[in-house]
């Protein structure tokens, strides 16, 4: 195939490599205006986004969103109605918000122009092990893509979820599910690093590693990163959220589902980043007030 990769950072430049790696041909462009991924990746470089479309000869054109959701793409998406012609592609991979997506469709189509809303999952690690595809549009642009997507995912490694916002959808429920899962390897591994016993946090991730109910990537992950700092001293605990976990969360409330364990997992993210929350300041005072209890004073 032949496509434009916009975005050439952590995932779109090792997308672009892995399709060139294949054979695919990629005209690469991201407004770091960086001309040396020309050579890293194997792409042929393009100055400007407009550069980018003009440079692909196959028709229908596809054009591949790697770039910030909100919005950097629908400023995006919006510039691409005017180089594009009808038939031709768009596909999102970045993490855009479902509805957004279905904006964005919508305001393809009135050009005659298909969008594929592309979650993709794989991280760093996907230009060796494939990333995880999860696509919503019609039949017809999906095939098309088809040698595209069997590329970049592993076997069986990617799908075509129905139609357009689909794809975004899925992506944000993995996501909210991979909320709750880290929340609970960081405080079960919290409990084992406070006990009374002497545990070798490294060694106990590598055991859980094999075998046992709870081994996953994520478990294998951890267990690299407590091999390189066995008490994480050299990392802050503060982290950041993307917005998907807050987008299932308010998707569950708005489906009448219970999802405690998501919930809980992005509001754990957000006492993170204040050292000193201020609630916990005015549960101290509440204790200080109706019983008397002792209070640290700064």
């Amino acid at each position: 195939m032949e496509l434009a990769m916009i975005g050439l950072g952590r995932m779109g430049g090792n997308m672009a490599h892995r399709l060139s790696d294949a054979g695919h041909t990629v005209v690469g462009w991201t407004r770091s205006g960086d001309e040396s991924l020309e050579k890293q990746y194997g792409i042929r470089w393009a100055g400007t986004l407009e550069g980018a479309v003009a440079a692909l000869e196959q028709r229908p054109r596809v054009v591949w969103l790697m770039i910030p959701a909100g919005p950097p793409t629908s400023a995006t998406v919006t510039q691409l109605t005017g180089l594009l012609e009808a038939g031709d592609i768009v596909v999102d991979g970045g993490n855009s918000n479902f509805r957004d997506s279905q904006q964005h469709a919508a305001t393809m189509k009135e050009h005659g122009i298909e969008f594929i809303d592309c979650g993709t999952s794989g991280g760093v690690w996907g230009y060796a092990n494939g990333y995880c595809l999860m696509m919503g549009g019609n039949d017809v642009a999906v095939a098309a893509l088809a040698p595209a997507f069997e590329t970049l995912a592993p076997p069986d490694g990617w799908l075509h979820t129905g139609p357009v916002g689909s794809g975004h959808f899925t992506k944000m429920v993995h996501n909210g599910i991979e909320y709750g899962l880290m929340q609970a390897y960081g405080e079960g591994f919290e409990i084992l690093e406070k006990s009374e016993f002497d545990l070798d946090l490294p060694a106990t991730a590598e055991v859980w590693r094999h075998g046992s109910v709870i081994q996953s990537w994520l478990l294998d992950l951890l267990a690299r990163a407590l091999a390189e700092d066995p008490k994480l001293e050299h990392i802050k605990g503060y982290v950041d959220d993307s917005g998907e976990g807050r987008w299932t969360v308010m998707e569950a409330i708005n489906e009448g589902v219970a999802a405690p364990a998501i919930a809980i997992a992005l509001m754990a993210r957000f006492t993170s980043r204040d050292p000193d929350p201020f609630a916990m300041k005015a549960i101290a005072a509440l204790r200080n007030q109706f019983g008397g209890h002792a209070v640290v004073r700064e």
